[in-house]
């Protein structure tokens, strides 16, 4: 299966420093975004640290197959499963122990959300409200759950479109990595077809372009996702660029 993949970041039309990471690790068919909290710079220092950490887990592992990992298998897991998931703690615990040891960066944290393909399947980790989405047959479903305070109470109250715009705590990000010094990552499998396009995004994209936009852009673009992935930056951007935004696209042909 060959992969077709893009990415672009921008400071937005608000911020004044860009404290979202992508990293695209190709040789081993990994994406990943990042979208760092913290005072002063300690948000881009957290993003930098989860999507190095990852693909050099990533790295080590390939180059070494005997390489003792840091945290047990979840014997429920399978292997490529388990080293996606392994890869995301590892970035967790190394945030939080520079947080920790530095007054400076104390309290910085990070989303992330990430796409392997391995040989068995394809997966998508992911901590906090980092996206992602499927587009597929030109639909677009979102494939990961927002660990936000938001998505909290969606799951318990209903509420209208302009009560979720006014949602007083609409940015609590509930799970993200550097929190503690342990995380809970969703792993999802996919249920991979040719043709499909995966979209990595940080919020300041997803919090300012409607799906059906983002899903407008791709479909638009499908035969070049280095313009889809400038015009949906220039559209988060249009629409008021009030965060970073940072997408990847990855497309399985």
């Amino acid at each position: 299966m060959k992969i077709r993949y893009a990415g672009g970041t921008h400071v937005g039309m608000k911020r004044g420093h860009n404290e979202d990471s992508f990293f695209l690790l190709a040789d081993q068919n990994l994406y990943v975004v990042a979208d760092g909290m913290g005072g002063h710079n300690s948000g881009e220092v957290a993003s930098q640290i989860a999507v190095e950490t990852l693909a050099n887990f990533f790295r080590e592992t390939e180059q070494d197959e005997d390489l003792t990992w840091p945290f047990k298998e979840d014997p429920a897991m399978r292997y490529e499963e388990n080293r996606l998931s392994t890869g995301i703690k590892l970035a967790n615990l190394r945030i939080y122990e520079m947080a920790a040891s530095d007054e400076k960066h104390r309290g910085m944290g990070t989303t992330i959300v990430s796409l392997y393909f391995g040989k068995e399947g394809a997966y998508l980790g992911h901590v906090g409200d980092s996206r992602g989405y499927r587009v597929r047959s030109g639909e677009i479903a979102q494939m990961t759950e927002d660990h936000s305070l938001l998505n909290d109470y969606l799951k318990v109250h209903k509420l209208t479109q302009k009560e979720i715009e006014n949602f007083p705590h609409k940015n609590v990000i509930v799970r993200a990595l550097g929190m503690k010094d342990s995380v809970i990552v969703d792993v999802k499998r996919l249920d991979l077809r040719s043709g499909d396009f995966y979209l990595l995004c940080s919020d300041g994209l997803s919090g300012m372009v409607p799906d059906d936009s983002i899903r407008d852009a791709v479909v638009k673009n499908g035969d070049n996702i280095e313009q889809a992935v400038q015009d949906l930056i220039a559209l988060a951007n249009k629409n008021g660029g009030l965060d970073n935004v940072t997408v990847v696209l990855v497309q399985a042909v």
